[in-house]
């Protein structure tokens, strides 16, 4: 696992960084490379989070272009909201530039500030972040699609740092069979599990909040809570450390590195969903890797 380091946007002779990426690799921009000005960092840390209008999970939802995390009638809802349209916009255009590749079918998923102070968090065991994990939405299943998150350090002067482990292909081979990977594969494509998401298509139809999930995305969300419940993993998994300064920009699949954050305060970011078709290695994606593992496949 490497940093890869564009020094300087827009470089001079245009570049594939598919490969870096699907590779479990993190693209690092060392100044941010697209317009994100000092008022609208300032405006993000000036805002009082936790019990008031403000909350502490902070959303911009792009289909809809609505924040989530702010109450409606908040003195600060239409700022923030154009804070985070614009940040989304911006992340959005320079990614299209970068990535050609993958925005002819890519699908743009939240945009979120994260304002909290990692370091030391007391959070419940599933939702601490300085738990080594991969990612997976129990709302918004990805089919077998990647997910792509853009992060932005915007404080003035401390440094977010990530611990990272390697790459899910080393992870999954190692630890998928023992988190249940079969079993899930034969549950979700039984006829009960064929029937109960035929029910949950009916019931999301008629606009009940359900989800049905193919059986990738039900081991995924699974896969999610093992790693970060495993203490063999944890304690004895190879680690390496990223240091990500102020003002700094980088990517990566949140799927293929698994990844936790150690300290850090005042990040945004943007998130995509990237399809597996887009792959320059479409053999490097997570359902491949699985329906390698277990000789089954996962997803339609």
């Amino acid at each position: 696992m490497k940093v890869v380091t564009i020094e300087r946007w827009p470089e001079a002779q245009p570049r594939d960084y598919r490969s870096d990426l699907e590779a479990g690799n993190i693209v690092f921009v060392p100044r941010t490379p697209f317009a994100f000005p000092k008022e609208s960092r300032d405006f993000l840390r000036s805002l009082e989070f936790g019990g008031g209008a403000i909350h502490k999970n902070i959303a911009y939802r792009t289909q809809s272009d609505k924040v989530t995390g702010i109450d409606a009638g908040a003195a600060e809802a239409k700022r923030l909201h154009d804070v985070m349209r614009s940040y989304s916009q911006n992340v959005v255009r320079f990614v299209s530039e970068l990535l050609p590749q993958y925005a002819a079918q890519w699908k743009l998923d939240y945009a979120s500030f994260r304002p909290v102070e990692e370091h030391g968090r007391d959070l419940p065991l599933n939702k601490r972040n300085d738990l080594i994990h991969t990612d997976a939405f129990p709302s918004r299943p990805t089919k077998g699609d990647l997910i792509l998150r853009v992060f932005t350090n915007i404080h003035p002067e401390k440094k977010r740092v990530w611990i990272t482990a390697d790459p899910f292909r080393i992870v999954a081979e190692k630890y998928a069979c023992d988190a249940g990977l079969t079993n899930i594969a034969e549950s979700v494509d039984s006829t009960a599990g064929r029937l109960k998401n035929a029910s949950a298509r009916l019931l999301q139809s008629v606009g009940v909040p359900v989800v049905p999930r193919s059986a990738y995305d039900s081991f995924m969300l699974h896969f999610h809570e093992y790693l970060k419940r495993n203490t063999d993993f944890q304690a004895n998994t190879r680690k390496y450390e990223f240091e990500f300064p102020p003002d700094s920009t980088w990517m990566c699949f949140t799927d293929v590195v698994p990844h936790s954050v150690k300290a850090g305060q005042h990040a945004v970011e943007q998130t995509f969903i990237i399809s597996r078709v887009s792959l320059a290695d479409p053999s490097s994606a997570p359902l491949a890797i699985l329906e390698q593992i277990c000789g089954k496949p996962l997803a339609a």
